[in-house]
């Protein structure tokens, strides 16, 4: 069983997000799967189910737990299945639902890939909510950017959106792990989206992963797409929208996710991104 390291959103290996891949994982059961993850040690790896006819089921595990969906395996399984199978549409199968993937080459060789969420959505945190959260990393109220309302946001998985007008709060990133991992637990939160708005298109992001025992995904496509769905929610951006999203750069895997927000509330959240290899054969024994 070959499993493929990528990093995605990023077109160096020691940037981006790292992944794991396996483009042929039939006949693994989650035990299987859960521990390939846990020995890969990335904070995903996606185990791809080939139907044909372009179609994969596919399923996500970070070290820790199996999460819906994730944004950035999604870009790295991608990228990794058209330099097997060559560039073109795809879709994968997903416990969030379906989402249509594509891939094209560029004008420097490299691959890009697109994905559309399952239809998103959103919901109010609450007082009490908030309040647990902001104490466990360690903000209070006003750090908050009240241009920049919290709110918790869907396109495949839950993450609460939370902001800052100040990038020294958002540079500061230290939490308990085992506190907000019960918390997210609790609320079926993946991870907490604490953004900063540098203009009308460009936000910064740190993405605490903590149920899946990793302390920050360095890009989040998945928490990205939610992000475009907060914002046209909110009314805070002029649609359609195309959005740039800077993250990694405290973790020294600086990243940057394209997303585009359609008009249509019910319309997905694009989100687009390429990978590169991190190792050229990569082998779990």
């Amino acid at each position: 069983m070959d499993v493929l390291r990528y990093a995605a959103f990023t077109t160096h290996p020691a940037g981006g997000n790292p992944a794991g891949v396996v483009l042929d994982a039939s006949g693994m059961d989650a035990t299987e799967m859960a521990a390939v993850a846990s020995r890969v040690g990335y904070s995903e790896t996606a185990f791809v189910e080939p139907l044909g006819q372009g179609r994969l089921n596919v399923r996500y595990f970070s070290p820790e737990t199996e999460v819906p969906f994730c944004g950035h395996a999604t870009i790295a399984t991608a990228v990794a299945h058209a330099g097997v199978h060559g560039p073109g549409d795809l879709t994968f199968r997903t416990k969030a639902g379906i989402v249509p993937v594509s891939t094209t080459v560029a004008g420097d060789g490299s691959v890009v890939a697109t994905l559309v969420s399952v239809q998103p959505r959103t919901e109010l945190i609450t007082e009490a909510q908030l309040g647990d959260l902001l104490k466990v990393l360690g903000w209070s109220a006003s750090d908050l950017d009240p241009a920049l309302p919290p709110m918790v946001a869907y396109a495949g998985a839950w993450h609460p959106v939370i902001a800052t007008a100040e990038e020294s709060r958002l540079a500061d990133l230290h939490y308990d792990m085992a506190d907000l991992a019960t918390l997210m637990d609790r609320h079926g939160w993946v991870t907490i989206n604490m953004i900063r708005r540098e203009s009308d298109t460009v936000f910064h992001s740190r993405n605490a992963f903590a149920p899946g025992g990793v302390v920050e995904d360095p890009a989040c496509g998945a928490g990205a797409a939610a992000l475009g769905a907060y914002l046209r929610e909110l009314g805070l951006i002029d649609l359609p929208a195309a959005l740039t999203v800077r993250s990694g750069h405290h973790m020294g895997r600086p990243s940057t996710i394209s997303v585009t927000v359609p008009e249509c509330r019910e319309s997905g959240i694009s989100v687009t991104g390429t990978a590169v290899p991190i190792m050229h054969t990569p082998t779990e024994k």
